[in-house]
């Protein structure tokens, strides 16, 4: 039996990654914080370590044919900031890896991270996947567009009454859910491809995504277009104005908005769906994926 260790484990997609790899027969490893995670995980084996310190991964990896990391945050807690865990826990796996003889290594970035660049958390994470590019083991980089659960912004906007964008509204998603990325992401490594921009089957405008928010609340759109260059200078006044943990997340987001983020068109589940599912129930309402894996390192 094939061997993957998952690291991110018990963030929203690390979760769906477990599932998906153990329905396709794998032996799963998840690497958590704490032996007994808040919420079950789809695992064969739960291994307790800390992959911001290396001496706790020693060994960990032992027997793995792969290992597949959506590690990272947005929201930067415990003191440790993009570069702490983005980059180096991520290479403190890459090198666990090394080590072990891994075959393979999966990992999660960000479409269009070169236009982005500019940005903490996107810089942090295009340096791994320098690292990445030059190790001795196979890599295949997932680049995904935006997840499900980020366009629940655009619900709360519209249940609040209206939905703010910037300039034309027109730059265009493709956002994917977790559980479609997870099989693009074990696709793609089976493929042994190096790279893979992925997002979802339908394509929006970003006017496009507040109408269908308005949709499914079941109230006439009302949208407000700003001028661009308020989210223009937003971005140079939020690192100084606003603490890390608020501005790093800001400051990505405030970027890709400016972008279109369309990626290959995977998947089967539709957005439309999905909000209307957070509607009835709103405790089912998905996690903000990466903010939740901070708590996996």
């Amino acid at each position: 039996m094939k061997r993957v260790f998952i690291a991110g484990a018990t963030g929203y997609l690390g979760r769906h990654l477990c599932a998906e790899y153990q329905q396709r027969g794998w032996y799963v490893i998840a690497l958590v914080r704490k032996t007994i995670p808040a919420a079950p995980i789809a695992a064969d084996q739960l291994v307790e370590a800390l992959a911001t310190d290396p001496e706790t991964l020693k060994g960990v990896m032992a027997g793995a044919d792969l290992v597949v990391s959506c590690l990272g945050i947005t929201r930067q807690t415990d003191g440790l900031g993009y570069w702490d865990v983005d980059y180096q826990a991520n290479l403190n796996l890459l090198r666990e890896a090394e080590r072990a003889g891994v075959g393979q290594f999966g990992y999660i970035h960000v479409l269009r991270a070169s236009d982005m660049a500019q940005v903490p958390m996107v810089a942090a994470k295009s340096a791994f996947v320098s690292e990445l590019q030059r190790s001795s083991v196979a890599a295949t980089v997932i680049a995904p567009t935006g997840y499900f659960s980020d366009m629940g912004d655009f619900l709360k906007m519209a249940q609040s009454g209206r939905v703010w964008l910037f300039g034309k509204g027109d730059k265009r998603i493709n956002p994917i859910h977790g559980a479609d990325l997870a099989v693009a992401t074990a696709e793609a490594v089976e493929a042994r491809l190096d790279w893979l921009d992925v997002g979802g089957p339908d394509i929006f405008t970003q006017r496009e995504l507040a109408e269908l928010a308005f949709a499914s609340i079941g109230k006439p759109p009302q949208v407000t277009l700003l001028p661009d260059i308020i989210r223009r200078i937003a971005l140079r006044l939020l690192p100084f104005v606003t603490p890390r943990r608020i501005s790093g997340p800001a400051r990505f987001f405030l970027n890709a908005l400016a972008l279109d983020m369309v990626g290959d068109r995977h998947g089967t589940r539709c957005l439309k769906d999905n909000f209307n599912n957070n509607l009835a129930d709103p405790k089912s309402a998905s996690i903000h994926p990466i903010a939740n894996e901070s708590k996996g390192f």
